[in-house]
């Protein structure tokens, strides 16, 4: 309420109640709800579907979108025909290099280094080798060699130490090398990274696993077993990609055909090669692949140690459960013949009359035939028991020649 006079100053008065509680009464206003998911209709053998689109399908628009449009450059390490670098580390549009290297989008996808693979793999074309073992993905051709920066390797170890082999096998030029070309060349150097990379890291892996299965020996123990499963998990993961590179290996050299279109130098003078002449490089192919499997079959006697001890580990366990178990039989059967015994004694103690009452030798026969009773009840039951371990016995022994015959 509001009081007013001309040329006279405006004064307020505090709210009445009842105004108070129309303001109360008003009609509050809600948040402006979001609008529901757009629907999209999608047909079916001519039937009309509606489905409501949610985060999950804009998550795999996302990831399909990646997928479908990656990006247009990769980085590279080129090397010339006398092994220096060229281009260290540069950014090549992935177009120019199939125009220029005569490769397919689709080959080029094999050593790209946005797109993560473990399967190996060496493809030969018209005037190039693409390889793509475990952390070297290059292009290899007469006189070029094109190293892809693969994504965690770039300043490691392995790769630095690759990177130097391969620029000094190159320099050393074809006599320096025993009369290989610039290709042969630049491949035994991959292929030596390779073998070396596995070697190392079987080495690591079998002084772990050795020394953790010798303190298994002496102790076992919650941490080491553990520790052992952890082991396992990474050997099976080191032997999955070391078999994979070696059957692969073992499958190029039955393809006489790439073998023999592997002579990209002999290709580049003009010079055709038969495909059953490939002496040198089946050679090459064949060293290798007898290193990667040597470090399989080193790997598999790991594995086969571990699964021998884990089922030492589980007879052990099983033997202390089975003890465990006869002792708690041994005790209930013990409590049953001394509860046996008990219940002459519970008998006596009622408030009954009988004739042992006023007998002189009452009490021992009384004590006498409780102890004979208790005794004879506790070696009927462990005699049970005896009978029950020898057939348990015979019958695993049974299955065991069962399954042996």
């Amino acid at each position: 309420m509001r009081r007013t006079c001309l040329g006279a100053t405006r004064y307020k008065l505090s709210p009445s109640l009842s105004q108070l509680r129309q303001y109360a009464r008003a009609p509050t206003k809600l948040p402006i709800k979001p609008p529901p998911p757009p629907k999209r209709r999608y047909k079916l053998n001519g039937d009309s579907y509606s489905f409501i689109r949610g985060p999950e399908d804009a998550m795999l628009e996302r990831s399909l979108s990646k997928s479908i449009s990656p990006d247009l450059q990769v980085r590279c390490t080129e090397f010339d025909a006398q092994g220096n670098v060229r281009v260290n580390s540069g950014q090549f549009k992935k177009t120019e290099l199939c125009t220029k290297h005569g490769l397919l989008p689709r080959d080029l996808r094999k050593v790209d280094t946005g797109v993560h693979t473990i399967i190996p793999s060496i493809l030969v074309r018209s005037n190039s080798i693409l390889v793509n073992l475990l952390h070297i993905r290059a292009l290899v051709k007469a006189d070029l060699v094109l190293v892809f920066d693969v994504y965690g390797s770039t300043d490691s170890h392995t790769q630095s130490v690759f990177m130097y082999d391969l620029e000094g096998r190159l320099q050393q030029g074809s006599k320096g090398m025993g009369g290989l070309p610039y290709e042969f060349r630049a491949l035994e150097s991959i292929l030596i990274s390779v073998v070396t990379s596995l070697g190392e890291e079987m080495k690591v892996l079998k002084n772990m696993v050795e020394v953790l299965l010798a303190e298994l020996e002496q102790d076992i123990h919650r941490d080491k077993l553990q520790s052992l499963l952890v082991y396992n998990k990474r050997l099976n993961t080191f032997l999955r990609k070391a078999t994979l590179i070696r059957d692969h290996l073992d499958e190029f050299l039955e393809e006489d055909k790439d073998i023999s279109a592997m002579y990209l130098t002999e290709k580049l003078d003009g010079v055709e090669r038969p495909e059953d002449q490939h002496d040198e490089a089946e050679l090459l192919l064949e060293s290798y692949l007898k290193q990667t499997d040597e470090i399989v079959q080193v790997v598999e006697t790991l594995v086969s140690d571990i699964d021998n001890t884990e089922g030492f580990i589980n007879l052990i366990l099983d033997a202390h459960r089975n003890n465990l178990m006869l002792f708690e039989l041994r005790v209930t059967i013990a409590t049953l013949a001394v509860g046996s015994g008990t219940l002459v004694a519970g008998l006596y103690g009622m408030n009954l009359k009988n004739f042992l009452e006023e007998s002189q030798y009452g009490f021992f026969g009384v004590t006498g035939a409780a102890f004979i009773f208790t005794v004879i009840v506790l070696g009927v039951f462990r005699r049970k028991l005896r009978v029950m371990q020898k057939l348990t016995l015979n019958s695993s022994k049974a299955s065991q020649r069962a399954m042996r015959g």
